[in-house]
């Protein structure tokens, strides 16, 4: 199929044009099954990603808020040996802690003592602490070179003049006399600026340094895991601290931000909205890869399905069609037997009896044309026929031969009711008189030798019958039945319903049963005009009113006779036509 073919029937199934059942339960299988997939789907994944969003918000809140209070215990601690230092100094009875170098013993001693505080002082994460006087020297480790302190970004910008605390950030420990391996470690320092005038310490400088190391490795396994950019500002906008990959703030960004309570340093974290949401993303793309796995498997199920369903249904109306070209010998198979399957046993009952009919009308068709054809026979110079019979009828009265001029009389009548062909059905009275004039010729014939009775209301004489149907069982009688044409008829009219019953009765020598079985056989070759005109008239009227109507009879040899014919009312209308009561 093209690429317009495809097109044509998209917009035909769009524009609701598109008629194939297939198609029609190929798509509300579609949309009974993918709506509730994509709408379990979409919840499914707008209840996650909520989740997932949540909690790693909650992460990273609660990420920040541990790195924000293990900074704070480390400041905190570096604070509070600051004031022990500051509150020792304080001290009026440490007077001999100096500016310069201890010259006198007490002064050793108290040099000894002080520095043995500051070791006292000292924890695992201490990485130095210096009292820095203003003669250059100091208190602490004899590893301090002075002159190397403004190595120390902050601390050659620290301001001339103030108090309190001065924190020197994060740097590398580099201000020893000699290099070694402690060298570069990581620190953050605090710088304490003494002020007693009354004191010799009076402009001296505390410094504290506090190994950053495990700081700096929470920050960055914090900005690994979160992806996110640290950020560490003093009050005055300093940068303290940042992440070192390059980072240009949005305003989708994901921010997590802390204020220390010890400097009040701001400590916030950005995520960019992208990796923010990248668990959700995930998510997202697996929903679709599902989505589409399950489309497509729910478009093949219901490919198959329809197909299947819908062939049984094109079986069918290809059978339909062969029907309707005259292949009468069509047949659909039955594949099961739900509602598709009775239809099939039912198109192919129906085939069957349109088969059955149509031989039927084919059988009636032809037993028509041959009547037809015995007709024209009949008709053949039948008035050369009657001119004879009259002109011998009146050379029989002039030469006084009355009896031979009474059976031509009633042979002509005879004759005459034999060859009007103009009507097919016509009054039982006309036929009883046609029957009346036949007996008078074997009256003739015989002479007073039988004796024939009717019994026959007037009131069904109007009633139709078919031309020619009792004479041909009279003729039976008077060839096959009585001898000499000595005997009883009894002809009887009865009325059953909307339906006449004739009873046609003799005594004559009766039929032989294995003959009787045969008289309606129509592929028995008969001898002799035996039987043929029973066959005849049964024939009649099964053409004129149906299979379910014609002749009966019953006959015992040496008893007589008796046939028993049926046929609906029937009365002659005005307009020739007929009608059935």
């Amino acid at each position: 199929m093209n690429l317009q073919g495809i097109k044509d029937r998209v917009g035909r199934l769009f524009t609701g044009t598109y008629h194939s059942i297939r198609t029609k339960l190929l798509t509300c299988f579609l949309v009974v099954t993918l709506i509730p997939l994509f709408s379990l789907g979409g919840l499914s994944y707008y209840q996650s990603a909520k989740v997932i969003n949540s909690q790693f918000g909650k992460y990273g809140d609660n990420a920040v808020a541990q790195l924000e209070q293990q900074t704070s215990s480390a400041l905190g601690r570096m604070k509070q040996t600051a004031e022990t230092i500051y509150s020792y100094l304080l001290d009026p009875s440490h007077s001999g802690i100096g500016a310069g170098t201890p010259s006198t013993y007490g002064d050793i001693m108290e040099k000894n003592d002080f520095e043995s505080l500051l070791k006292s002082l000292r924890t695992q994460l201490t990485a130095g602490i210096y009292i820095i006087t203003t003669s250059g020297y100091y208190y602490g480790e004899n590893n301090l070179d002075v002159n190397k302190l403004g190595n120390i970004p902050m601390w050659s910008t620290r301001p001339k003049a103030y108090a309190g605390t001065y924190w020197l950030g994060f740097y590398k420990q580099d201000h020893s006399i000699k290099s070694s391996d402690s060298d570069n470690v990581p620190v953050i320092g605090l710088a304490v600026p003494i002020h007693h005038p009354d004191k010799a310490q009076d402009g001296s400088i505390i410094l504290i340094e506090e190994s950053a190391e495990e700081l700096l490795r929470s920050y960055a396994k914090f900005e690994a895991d979160t992806h996110a950019h640290l950020l560490i500002t003093s009050p005055d906008g300093t940068i303290v601290y940042e992440t070192d990959a390059p980072y240009t703030p949005h305003d989708n960004d994901v921010t997590w931000s802390r204020t220390l309570g010890v400097n009040q340093w701001t400590m916030e974290a950005r995520v960019p909205a992208k990796a923010f949401y990248q668990s959700s993303g995930v998510i997202r793309a697996n929903t679709m890869v599902v989505a589409i796995v399950s489309c497509l498997l729910a478009f093949g199920i219901a490919y198959l399905f329809s197909s299947r369903f819908t062939s049984r249904i094109r079986t069918l109306k290809d059978s339909m069609q062969k029907v309707s070209f005259g292949k009468l010998d069509t047949r659909t198979p039955i594949e099961g037997r739900d509602e598709l399957g009775s239809l099939d046993m039912s198109f192919n009952r129906m085939v069957t009896g349109v088969q059955t009919l149509i031989g039927e009308v084919e059988q009636s068709e032809r037993l028509k044309k041959e009547a037809e054809l015995r007709a024209f026979h009949y008709q053949i110079n039948p008035h050369l026929l009657f001119n004879t019979l009259n002109s011998i009828q009146w050379k029989a009265r002039l030469q006084g031969a009355e009896d031979i001029r009474q059976m031509l009389y009633h042979l002509t009548m005879v004759l005459e009711g034999n060859l009007d062909i103009s009507q097919e059905l016509v009054t039982l009275n006309r036929e009883l008189r046609m029957i009346g004039h036949f007996l008078k010729i074997q009256e003739i014939r015989y002479g007073e030798v039988f004796r024939y009775e009717l019994d026959c209301d007037e009131a069904f004489l109007p009633y139709l019958i078919p031309r020619m149907t009792l004479q041909p069982l009279f003729e039976n009688i008077f060839f096959h039945a009585f001898t000499d044409g000595q005997g009883e008829i009894h002809v009887k009219v009865e009325e059953d319903h909307d339906e006449l019953v004739l009873t046609l009765r003799d005594n004559g020598a009766g039929i032989k049963e294995e003959k009787l079985a045969q008289l309606f056989s129509p592929e028995m070759k008969r001898k002799g005009r035996g039987g043929l005109g029973v066959r005849n008239a049964d024939q009649k009227f099964k053409l004129h009113f149906g299979p379910l109507y014609g002749l009966k009879v019953h006959s015992i040899k040496g008893e007589g006779t008796t046939i028993t014919i049926r046929w609906p009312k029937k009365e002659e209308s005005f307009n020739d036509e007929s009608r059935v009561l």
